[in-house]
């Protein structure tokens, strides 16, 4: 375990035994204090993960009253701190009533360093692993968008609306540019719906010629055209009782239009060729990355259809309004790529994040990945600089609040969004780049209505 640097509270009131500790844990940044007012400023000062503590302090060393104020006191302000009571050889009744407030754990005067030192050391590990812990069932309990990264506000807003809107039946059009996920958030949709054990059955509109789409969308009877040599079930009727995911309905064909929206008010169908109605129970999800709006002024997609289809809307946000989000997907694809292809641990240098930051992502998040998966090939050695990017420098400067709690404000997010991405979720990294201790770094997180863990998975340009 690497101890350099980590700082640790020595309260202890005896000046020549403060000077034999803070030599026996030269290992650890140590700091001291001698009574209860000072061990708190202490507190407040260094943050100390572990902290060992006299019972015996003034004004009165003779028993152990001000200790286990103190005690009382550290646990108040950081509840996460181990705190190490000694004691006297005849105290072990205070030692088990500190115990009980919260300590963790006792050690007799006069001690050996040796032992004492193993006892920190746990303390700190058991710290670290709790802070992990922690992190990790928050990150858990927030992933409601599975292979969705992101530290972005407006993007945590998108998913807290999923996870509002999935267990309902209303018909979702989700919105965005190419790249931005809009498929991850029609998954997210139907998985976190009543509908998640049953099928998710995707069609893209734009991908399949007019004359084939009408029968991959309602199917067809045996004979019904040439080459119909069998009944075959459409991608509607396929989705019974699950979803149905329309990709790019703002390429759907007028005619089939007219088709779609009959199904959506009547919810039944007709194969082709056939005449027999048949009920069919799906939810109904769409995306696009068309106007919608221009293309009904043009007359190229029908007003009523669009009404039945965006009973919600969505707005998947291009990668470039995603503050800090992408080093951190950058952070998770080098991973991964790195793990596919058997490359050993890589990781961005500095110039590299750069690079990423300030592009302007025109193909979003589909772009990166394919930027990435190329950098991880072509680097040589454990780290891919801005060269293995091969992207073109610059990027512009959004319009900036005028309010100056405003702009101060806005100046602190962005400062803490690209931290946590440059640390890849690190918290302690962040607030090392930000030159603020994990306890401001809290609070500044909580000020800002941001959380302290982002959404991690996978590939997340649908």
């Amino acid at each position: 375990m690497n101890t350099a640097r980590q700082p640790l509270l020595i309260v202890e009131d005896d000046p020549a035994l403060q000077t034999q500790m803070t030599w026996a844990f030269d290992a650890y940044e140590v700091a001291t204090a001698g009574d209860r007012a000072e061990a708190l400023a202490q507190l407040r000062r260094c943050e100390p993960a572990v902290v060992t503590l006299d019972l015996g302090l003034p004004p009165s060393p003779g028993d152990a009253s001000e200790g286990l104020r103190t005690l009382r006191e550290i646990l108040a302000l950081a509840p996460q701190t181990k705190v190490i009571v000694l004691t006297g050889q005849a105290d072990r009744g205070h030692a088990l009533e500190a115990i009980a407030l919260g300590a963790y754990d006792f050690f007799a005067k006069p001690f050996e360093p040796a032992a004492l030192t193993l006892i920190i050391e746990r303390a700190f590990r058991l710290h670290e692993l709790q802070e992990e812990n922690r992190a990790l069932q928050e990150r858990r309990a927030r992933a409601g968008i599975a292979g969705l990264i992101t530290r972005d506000p407006n993007t945590e807003r998108l998913c807290r609306t999923v996870e509002k809107v999935a267990p309902s039946n209303v018909t979702v059009m989700v919105l965005g540019e190419s790249g931005t996920g809009k498929e991850l958030v029609a998954r997210a949709l139907h998985d976190l719906s009543p509908r998640a054990a049953r099928r998710f059955v995707a069609i893209n509109c734009a991908a399949i010629p007019e004359a084939l789409l009408e029968s991959e969308l309602f199917g067809h009877e045996k004979g019904a055209f040439t080459g119909a040599v069998k009944q075959t079930l459409g991608k509607i009727e396929t989705a019974h009782r699950g979803t149905l995911f329309l990709d790019e309905i703002g390429d759907l064909p007028l005619p089939l239009q007219a088709k779609l929206l009959r199904f959506l008010q009547q919810r039944s169908i007709e194969r082709i060729g056939g005449r027999e109605e048949i009920a069919v129970d799906v939810r109904v999800l769409c995306a696009t990355h068309r106007d919608l709006q221009a293309r009904i002024a043009d007359g190229s997609f029908r007003e009523d259809l669009y009404y039945r289809l965006a009973e919600i809307v969505l707005h998947c946000p291009p990668l470039r309004e995603r503050v800090g989000d992408a080093v951190l997907i950058a952070h998770a694809l080098v991973h991964r790529y790195a793990h596919e292809m058997k490359r050993g641990a890589l990781r961005l240098r500095p110039d590299a994040v750069d690079a990423i930051e300030s592009h302007r992502w025109p193909g979003n998040v589909r772009e990166l990945e394919n930027v990435l998966k190329r950098a991880v090939v072509m680097a040589d050695g454990n780290e891919i600089g801005a060269a293995d990017l091969d992207l073109p420098r610059g990027g512009e400067a959004g319009d900036e609040p005028l309010s100056l709690r405003a702009a101060r404000e806005a100046a602190e997010q962005r400062a803490l969004v690209r931290a946590l991405a440059r640390a890849n979720n690190n918290l302690t990294r962040a607030a090392e780049l930000l030159g603020i201790s994990r306890p401001t770094l809290y609070d500044l997180l909580a000020r800002l209505g941001m959380k302290t863990a982002g959404h991690n998975a996978g590939e997340e340009a649908r």
